[in-house]
């Protein structure tokens, strides 16, 4: 085998492994006696990673770099999209009285009104 494919295998393999290591943290994690908060963020976080080497690695997006970038920065723009369409209603609804669903809040009585 050529030079180049002996290091893509070592490669591999040092992915494999780490891959394995995180794979027992999360086992490991999900026993200690962590907060939801702190379990979530911490599960979260070593998924990230797992997914990351994966994806830098096995699918070879680590040389697409200027793919990512693009896709990174439209992932942001749609995020701010869809965080700010929620703020946008209500702010179109300021001023209202409105009454959640099984609020215990007083409702109005908009017929005597008129």
């Amino acid at each position: 085998m050529s030079e180049d494919v002996q290091n893509h295998i070592k490669t591999y393999k040092k992915v494999g492994i780490a891959l394995m290591i995180l794979t027992v943290v999360t086992v490991l994690v999900s026993y200690a006696p962590l907060g939801v908060p702190l379990a979530i963020t911490v599960a979260l976080i070593v998924a990230i990673t797992k997914g990351s080497l994966v994806v830098s690695f096995f699918m070879h997006l680590l040389e697409e770099k200027r793919a990512i970038t693009a896709m990174l920065l439209m992932t942001v723009v749609f995020f701010f999209v869809l965080m700010f369409i929620p703020i946008f209603h209500h702010a179109d609804r300021l001023g209202d009285y409105f009454t959640l669903p099984n609020a215990d809040a007083p409702t109005v009585d908009h017929s005597a009104e008129h």
